[in-house]
């Protein structure tokens, strides 16, 4: 394995790959970015689910086609191919949910500290090409997330911590009774132990949209980290059950369109 190239974080170290035009992974604690040519195809984080997760939960896909589209073009590095020609799904669908999946894992990926990456030249992944992000592109995304997440409630340790539920000062009981319908979802898994990605994992969710309720809530004063270390926890499970309720599918829309542009 080579040693990604001397610089202080993950995004410099991404777009001097990207100068590059550098082809392989570059790999960190918090996930992995899958480049080809200079331009991202694929990232992937245990604190987000990834493309299968996204395309069986939300019934776009079942769980044996995926598994038979893995099975069958996994090895040739063409499974995102493989489901388009077996009519299982259409192109542009593929396109929308892997876009998800990649900006989604690439916020934790290129998250603040992440710093200790290692590039693996000429590694693919076996979802195979199907819409190269340029990096520009990708850290500007990355970028305008955590500042939507900063804008709400600027602390991150909300994201990665337990968290339990504060205690209720006068009137917030009410206003917890108000709250729209996903935020109580999220409010309702909160129990002192579970980390935003845990409590998407239990409610099918993406993991960056958890983050924004989560936030939401710390701002109301509901939420707060837990006053206790971390339990062990694993990644979220290869599927989870159908959750449709995707308010980026207009944004990715849009960043599908200005790839087309490029």
């Amino acid at each position: 394995m080579t040693t990604a190239p001397d610089v202080r974080t993950a995004a410099h170290c991404l777009a001097a790959l990207a100068d590059q035009r550098a082809t392989g992974v570059l790999l960190g604690a918090t996930g992995a970015l899958y480049l080809t040519d200079g331009r991202v195809t694929h990232a992937e984080s245990p604190v987000a689910p990834d493309l299968g997760a996204l395309l069986t939960r939300s019934a776009a896909v079942d769980p044996d086609g995926w598994r038979d589209a893995v099975d069958r073009a996994g090895a040739r590095r063409r499974v995102g191919r493989q489901l388009v020609d077996s009519g299982r799904l259409a192109a542009g669908a593929l396109e929308l949910c892997h876009l998800g999946a990649l900006f989604d894992a690439a916020y934790f990926v290129l998250g603040p500290g992440a710093d200790d990456v290692r590039f693996r030249a000429g590694a693919a992944h076996w979802i195979g090409a199907v819409r190269p992000v340029p990096v520009d592109v990708l850290l500007r995304e990355c970028a305008r997330r955590r500042a939507l997440l900063d804008g709400i409630w600027p602390r991150p340790d909300v994201d990665s911590a337990p968290l339990a539920r504060a205690p209720l000062a006068t009137g917030a009981r009410p206003r917890a009774r108000t709250l729209p319908a996903r935020r109580r979802r999220v409010l309702a898994e909160i129990d002192g132990e579970r980390t935003a990605a845990q409590i998407a994992s239990a409610l099918a969710c993406r993991a960056f949209h958890t983050l924004v309720e989560l936030r939401r809530l710390a701002a109301d004063g509901l939420v707060t980290p837990a006053p206790r270390p971390p339990a062990p926890h694993g990644p979220p499970p290869d599927w989870l059950p159908p959750v449709v309720e995707d308010p980026d599918t207009a944004l990715l829309r849009r960043l599908r369109d200005a790839l087309e542009a490029l």
